[in-house]
């Protein structure tokens, strides 16, 4: 009997989960409108928040970027001095 208790709460568990997932992911939807309701419904003033939202989300990106390809230039210096140095063959 405790064993079908057992299932019975897992299966529940799991429904419960999938249905905080959905919530989740439709919350996140309404706040999307949202912002963009707010940005369209002022006017020239909203317009000019979604625009400045807007541009501070590329300015984010490019930083990820940039720390990205930071990283990557490090590694390869450090590469570089990790290989042997080999002299020039232009013809192998």
């Amino acid at each position: 009997m405790a064993e079908v208790m057992n299932e019975l709460l897992h299966e529940l568990m799991k429904q419960f989960h999938q249905r905080f997932d959905q919530l989740d992911f439709r919350v996140s939807e309404i706040k999307s409108e949202l912002q963009s309701m707010r940005g369209t419904i002022v006017g020239t003033q909203g317009t000019m928040v979604s625009m400045q939202n807007d541009l501070l989300n590329i300015y984010g990106i490019l930083d990820r970027y940039d720390a990205r390809l930071d990283r990557i230039e490090r590694r390869l210096e450090l590469r570089e001095l990790a290989e042997p140095p080999m002299p020039f063959d232009p013809h192998p």
